[in-house]
Formats: structure tokens, sequence, C-alpha cells
């Protein structure tokens, strides 16, 4: 079984509808969403950050690696949350379909 590479902090994005968040906590989460859920949007970013993804699961990079290009990827298709803009009794919406 693969190790999924869990991520120091969740990167937090908004995914679908306004105010649903989504904490994205490991590098095969992160996959998975760049691959399924992402919006149209996508730019190169978006595929430099699952090419990074892959790369971390395959052991090949580090999981900071897979974190910092999710975050590029996120600000890229403008769903990147910043901690400063989630309301202090969040919970996390983890199932976003």
């Amino acid at each position: 079984m693969m190790d999924n590479k869990p991520f120091e902090t969740p990167v937090v994005v908004e995914l679908g509808h306004v105010g649903k968040y989504r904490h994205i906590r490991s590098t095969q989460e992160a996959a998975e969403c760049l691959m399924t859920v992402w919006p149209l949007n996508r730019g190169p970013r978006h595929r430099d950050a699952l090419d990074t993804c892959l790369k971390v699961l395959e052991g090949y990079r580090s999981t900071a690696e897979a974190r910092r290009a999710l975050i590029e990827a996120a600000r890229e298709s403008e769903v990147l949350v910043p901690d400063d803009k989630l309301p202090d009794d969040r919970l996390p919406d983890d199932r976003l379909h």
C-alpha cells in the first residue's frame, strides 16, 4: 500500500460552492483533488502540481515540494483560502463531491 505522504499543515481550498472549504492534508489527497474536482480554469501550475504530487508518491520529490506546488496551483485557479479568511469557528468540510 502506498504511503499517502501527509502535509505538515493542510492546504485549504474553496471548491464547488462559495464557503465550502476542503482541507487537503496529504500528497495523495492533493493528487486526487487535482485530477477529479479541480476547477476547469487549469493552467501550467495545475499541471506542475499534479506532476510534483505523482513524483512525491513515487518517492522522487519531497512532500514540502508537493504542498508548495499545490498552493501555487490553487493561487492560479483562485481557490486558495488564506488562513486569515477562514472563520474562527470553521470545521473542515473534507468530503466535497
